[in-house]
């Protein structure tokens, strides 16, 4: 199991530690490979970078749930380049999931989700991507 996850799955799965999307990427740790590049990382931390996120989380807590992520993550050289999606800023997690042999992308993202399945790659939300046996 190789899994791409995207922005909104791992920023709520930082800020609701018993949620299905946290569940799903300790899944994903536990039982295979997660997935990361250098763009896939770089919207991450714009994104828990913005001060509504502060209420929640402070920016220690942001550093160590990014450097835990990278430290037991597969980091990617994002080789493809596909234009595949109806919102482009989604495409780089196709190219990171191309690119990784990847075999999964959880997202709750229904301009991901409608491309299910892509290049053989299964595009699930994290409660699906729970129900998988290993």
């Amino acid at each position: 199991m190789r899994c791409v996850f995207d922005t909104n799955v791992l920023v709520s799965s930082l800020l609701l530690p018993d949620s299905k999307p946290r569940q799903a990427l300790d899944k994903a740790l536990r039982e295979g490979k997660v997935l990361v590049s250098f763009a896939a990382l770089a919207e991450l931390y714009d994104v828990l970078s913005r001060k509504q996120f502060r209420h929640y989380v402070d920016e220690e807590e942001v550093r160590s749930f990014l450097a835990a992520l990278t430290r037991e993550a597969q980091w990617i050289d994002v080789e493809a380049r596909i234009q595949a999606c109806r919102d482009p800023k989604d495409d780089k997690f196709l190219e990171l999931a191309v690119s990784g042999q990847g075999t999964h992308i959880v997202t709750g993202d229904i301009d991901l989700l409608v491309l299910n399945p892509f290049r053989g790659i299964e595009l699930l939300p994290p409660h699906r991507f729970l129900e998988i046996r290993k």
